[in-house]
């Protein structure tokens, strides 16, 4: 991810990436403070097929599908990726991995205890490190390390390349305690984070040298310290092999090795039917086939067709035989051959399905949220009532029924942008903005200046406002005339047709709409609601760059007759939503002013709606109310396509309208979200149990640089306050975990208040696993304990119930 206006070595960096649509493996939950269980909202609990670690077989490998080869093994470079933090796992020390809660707890693997000693004058963590932690080269885990990391990623040496230090920078000192298993930290400022540090750990041979660090750990660590050590990267065939670490003190692994392996997301079910891959998330797609595969119904309970041609039914079946056995010769050879098509894809498609048996979809929720982000830069979301306007027009609650209900997962609006549900500081904020609210949306909007009639381009010389309905003589007298003028060609059209001459048809530009070429130019009528930029040719009217038209989704009134006309030009989808419009948005006044009398009184109740419960376009000044809509348009994305058009039926019910502009998921996020190139778009945040720390970024209030740019951080909603930093800071100090956890909510409450991020759900989490695995699937919140995963035996794999227990010593049933 590009950090937008961030140099690098800036202290506060979001230790995780933005997330897109699936098919993207899960990022670090990077953990948080311990409390209670008084988390509310819906939540899911993990599906991993739990297994004592006597239940499970010693030896065999597993393949794990992987997006991509990680492009380094430093996971605190930039380019570290989801893959980075899913192979460190295995490797390095955590020394608070998360459980299934989303809460930091003490690995007694590493630790023997670590806590706060002291905090006047000075904030003191002290670690008792486990006397038998050692490297893969059998060096003792201790301070050196310590030092060594902090040093590295302090931000004070920018010979290192480091991607975030968040709390690095808050160290004063660190030095061995006791003897050497104890590690003294010491703060210059209190860090209410601390257990997010030092995790993972690299050995000093990493983070001792720019040119160790930068360099040497991209594609090698030579020590590593967990249940497995690193085999080799193999990057012509795409593996990254793991095998059992024989200094490994804890639980031995139970594999002999573990091998992630570059799949990409639309070949996974592919890879997974050829057994290829043991393990892989996957889409809603795959799932449902896999589920398919195992004899039931889909993953929404309902029994779906097998395969090609499944869905034709006898009739088809029989005209399709006709055919390709009737008298016309060329006729029945196409049809053959089409019908050899179609068995050999059906026998392919019964293929894969047999090979699909052998796997299991584990779902969970995953710890990721997904939003709405309005761009206030520029343009109408500049008004901080226009971006309330949109969120209180939001059926939220429908559109978390789009993506969950179908998969039966947990089906619940989200209520916090800094925990999610199950987290022990998840509270509901959102009364902060309110919920969906037709009538107040209206209000607001009309409040901003935004109205029916602004739509309509003046005259000159027509005030705005109050003064646009005052009607002088010279006007009546105008508008009298043209309404004679239309009744005397009427009556003309009538008479015509009465007598069939159809001179009134030949009369260019006759009031039936055709032209002398014959050609049918239908406009629509002077009421229909339907506006066009740029009708009246003015070069750059409405665009000041003079870009392309904007073709804007029919009004109520025009839209029976305007829909399937636009539709069969490409504008509009099915749905009736414009989209692919090569054009681009006016930008608006940043300022929320606009011309005298634009704004109605506040508590001025907006204009009804029509009939079907539609509002009109919304203008101002002429222009029309456009948010620019930006969404992917990868084949994993079509969950958030179909929440984007839900999104922009709603705000139309309201009168804003919306340009969906498709992009490829390559050039989605760097080349629109971290640019500013949208006004309305959806992505996720990955969940983190440290949000003072790792939200920072996110909701910081961008500040201008001396060059003229936005340095924006991470908050590419461009979208923040003072009082909200202020938040941010007290928390990240606040050594009272309740107390901190108190400013976290409020700092929530504003968030939403402010409008510029809408959370809408969690992600779901679809995981296809081998039948036989144990221990592996949808971790939801908590780490992978990595040694634990591995086969069943026989009799934990479904052996029949009255078959005698395995003889001690007899082969275990391994896969090799």
């Amino acid at each position: 991810m590009s950090h937008v206006g961030v140099p690098r070595g800036t202290a506060r960096k979001r230790r995780s990436l933005a997330l897109l649509t699936t098919g993207v493996l899960t990022l670090p939950v990077l953990a948080g403070c311990s409390s209670d269980d008084g988390a509310t909202g819906a939540t899911a609990p993990q599906d991993i097929a739990v297994a004592g670690r006597s239940m499970v077989a010693e030896g065999g490998t597993v393949n794990w599908a992987v997006d991509a080869l990680p492009t380094t093994l430093n996971a605190f470079q930039a380019d570290a990726d989801s893959t980075t933090t899913r192979i460190t796992g295995a490797l390095l020390p955590t020394l608070f991995p998360l459980d299934a809660k989303g809460r930091p707890q003490l690995d007694p693997d590493y630790l023997e205890s670590a806590k706060v000693v002291e905090s006047e004058p000075r904030q003191v963590v002290l670690y008792r490190l486990n006397q038998q932690a050692v490297w893969s080269d059998g060096r003792e885990i201790g301070a050196p390390d310590f030092v060594a990391q902090w040093r590295a990623l302090s931000g004070k040496d920018s010979a290192f390349w480091t991607a975030r230090n968040a709390g690095y920078e808050r160290i004063e000192k660190i030095e061995r305690g006791a003897d050497d298993l104890e590690v003294r930290v010491t703060f210059a400022k209190p860090y209410a984070d601390w257990r997010s540090l030092f995790s993972p750990l690299y050995p000093k041979d990493v983070t001792g040298s720019p040119d160790a660090f930068n360099d040497g750990a991209r594609t090698t660590l030579k020590a590593t310290s967990g249940p497995f050590r690193l085999g080799g990267v193999n990057k012509a065939t795409g593996e990254v092999t793991l095998v059992r670490n024989p200094r490994w003190w804890g639980s031995p692994a139970k594999l002999d090795s573990l091998v992630f392996r570059a799949v990409a997301p639309k070949d996974r079910t592919g890879a997974l039917a050829a057994g290829r891959v043991d393990v892989a998330d996957v889409d809603a797609a795959s799932a449902h086939r896999i589920a398919q595969a195992a004899g039931g119904s889909g993953t929404d309970g309902q029994p779906l067709a097998q395969g090609p041609g499944a869905g034709e039914g006898p009739a088809a079946a029989l005209r399709a035989w006709a055919v390709a056995h009737g008298s016309n010769a060329e006729a029945a050879a196409a049809a053959r051959v089409a019908g050899k098509k179609t068995r050999a894809a059906a026998d392919a498609y019964a293929a894969e399905q047999a090979g699909l048996r052998a796997y299991a979809v584990r779902k969970s929720l995953e710890p990721a949220y997904t939003q709405l982000a309005l761009n206030g830069e520029s343009g109408p979301l500049a008004d901080d009532r226009v971006r309330r306007a949109v969120a209180r027009a939001l059926n939220r609650q429908e559109l978390v029924d789009t993506v969950l209900r179908p998969l039966g997962l947990p089906a619940q609006p989200l209520g916090s942008h800094l925990a999610l549900a199950g987290q022990p500081a998840y509270e509901d904020s959102s009364d902060a903005l309110g919920g969906q609210d037709t009538g107040a949306a209206q209000a607001l909007l009309a409040d901003a200046g935004w109205t029916p009639e602004g739509a309509v381009k003046k005259s000159d010389g027509t005030k705005a406002g109050s003064e646009a309905g005052k009607t002088t003589k010279k006007d009546a007298e105008k508008k009298d005339a043209t309404k004679k003028d239309a009744e005397k060609k009427d009556a003309e059209k009538k008479e015509a047709e009465k007598k069939g001459t159809g001179a009134a048809a030949g009369k260019a530009g006759s009031t039936d709409g055709k032209t002398g070429d014959g050609a049918d130019r239908r406009e629509p009528a002077p009421d229909d609601g339907l506006y066009i930029v740029g009708d009246d040719n003015k070069p750059g009217d409405g665009d000041p760059a003079g870009g392309a038209t904007h073709v804007l989704a029919p009004a109520p009134a025009a839209a029976f007759h305007s829909s399937a006309l636009l539709r069969q030009a490409g504008y509009l989808s099915e749905s009736g939503i414009s989209e692919d419009i090569p054009s681009r948005v006016t930008a608006q006044d940043k300022r929320p002013g606009g011309a005298a009398g634009a704004y109605a009184p506040v508590g001025t109740a907006a204009p009804a709606p029509a009939a079907d419960g539609r509002r009109g376009p919304l203008g101002k000044d002429g222009k029309p109310l456009t948010l620019r809509f930006v969404l992917p348009s990868g084949p994993g994305s079509e969950s958030l396509r179909s929440v984007g058009d839900k999104i922009s039926a709603m705000l139309e019910s309201v009168g804003i309208r919306t340009e969906i502009t498709k992009v490829s998921d390559e050039s989605y996020f760097q080349d629109h979200i971290a640019s500013g190139d949208y006004d309305l778009a959806l992505y996720s945040w990955p969940a983190t149990a440290y949000p003072a720390t790792d939200d920072r970024p996110i909701f910081a209030k961008p500040v201008p640089a001396t060059d003229g740019s936005l340095l924006v951080e991470q908050n590419y909603t461009r979208v923040g306050t003072d009082h909200i930093d202020q938040l941010f800071d007290q928390a990240v100090s606040e050594l009272d975990e309740d107390a901190a956890r108190d400013l976290m909510k409020q700092a929530d409450a504003r968030i939403w208040a402010a409008a510029g991020s809408i959370p809408l759900y969690q992600r779901p989490q679809l995981v296809a696993a081998n039948r036989k695995l144990a221990n592996v699937g949808a971790f939801g919140f908590g780490t992978p304990h990595y040694q634990d995963i591995g086969f069943k035996k026989p009799q934990a794999a479904g052996a029949p119930a009255n078959k005698k227990p395995q003889a001690a010593g007899a082969p275990a049933d391994k896969k090799k």
